[in-house]
């Protein structure tokens, strides 16, 4: 682990537990064995450090908050793990938790050290990468159905993945695709001003996560320093089914004091129940861990896992009404 000051931010609730995930600190004493194309890192000129987190021209992300706010609707995010159950999935269950209900659709390239991810979704991250996952092989499913889509795609992707293939030729090929912005689970606090400004340069989103954590100061400092949203974890230790729904009132509350931005809340969020709780207070619920598991489940026993998809999503819908 980091030994730096960031460090901080991240806690383990036993001795062998898995590690928090956390706004602004990764391990980097270990690379991954799998993160992207065998291409090597474009160069880049290097940007001066911004304060305040750059201005983004209008995408779809934008618009779908806003117009979601401007109806006093809100918002269901669904997470899909880019090549699970199969590299040729990715499209149907795009399309299909697309028109079940999802407004914002995360989905996650798959990456072998996956960060503060539950059994659930690092195993479907495990299986895509044996299949043959990479990165431009999700830039090219997004790019085949982005055209039939609605709802915005953000990419849900490890730093080491983008400072591998070069961040400005990352950001440069999932624009081109189709993606409308990031969530860097793992990229330092300090770090994220130059992802934030090529990220907007190309029109894209970027979202840093607020773990339960995190300092007042520290929370205020990431909530500025995101662009489209903010993504706030709801609980502590990894992703993963819950029986009860978070209690997220007041957090969301101080950080209406700090943003403007939407507030996307994520982490064992698992039921419609759950999504009617969090949304009485976030702009958005963000499922995952139990959506990946009905779509892996739908697969392992020859169903259409994108039909299972659609009706687990579908399912999560009411709790928006």
């Amino acid at each position: 682990m980091s030994s730096n000051d960031e460090a901080s931010d991240m806690m383990n609730e036993s001795t062998d537990a898995p590690v928090e995930v956390t706004t602004d600190a990764i391990d980097r004493e270990h690379e991954p064995s799998v993160v992207a194309p065998p291409e090597a890192a474009e160069p880049e000129a290097a940007a001066p450090c911004a304060t305040e987190p750059p201005v983004v021209s209008e995408n779809r992300i934008d618009r779908v908050f806003a117009g979601l706010r401007a109806e006093g609707k809100r918002a269901l995010m669904p997470f899909v793990c880019a090549d699970h159950p199969s590299p040729a999935s990715t499209v149907s269950v795009i399309e299909a938790v697309d028109a079940a209900g999802a407004s914002v659709i995360e989905i996650g390239i798959p990456f072998s050290d996956p960060i503060a991810d539950g059994p659930v979704i690092a195993a479907a991250m495990h299986e895509a990468l044996v299949a043959g996952s990479t990165p431009e092989s999700v830039f090219e499913s997004v790019r085949s159905v982005r055209d039939r889509v609605q709802a915005g795609l953000v990419a849900m992707v490890s730093v080491s993945i983008v400072q591998r293939i070069g961040e400005e030729t990352f950001i440069r090929r999932a624009a081109s695709a189709g993606f409308d912005g990031f969530i860097f689970p793992d990229c330092p606090l300090d770090e994220a001003s130059d992802l934030s400004r090529r990220a907007a340069d190309a029109g894209l989103t970027s979202t840093l996560l607020i773990s339960t954590t995190t300092s007042a100061e520290r929370a205020e400092r990431i909530a500025k320093a995101c662009t489209g949203f903010v993504y706030l974890v709801t609980r502590a230790g990894i992703t993963g089914e819950q029986a009860d729904a978070p209690d997220i009132g007041a957090r969301v509350t101080k950080l209406r004091e700090w943003t403007d931005l939407p507030i996307a809340c994520g982490f064992g969020i698992s039921t419609a129940d759950h999504v009617r709780a969090v949304v009485e207070y976030a702009d958005a619920a963000i499922v995952g861990s139990a959506l990946v598991r009905r779509v892996n489940e739908a697969a392992a026993s020859g169903r259409d896992a994108s039909a299972a998809a659609g009706a687990f999503v579908r399912e999560l819908a009411g709790g928006l009404e």
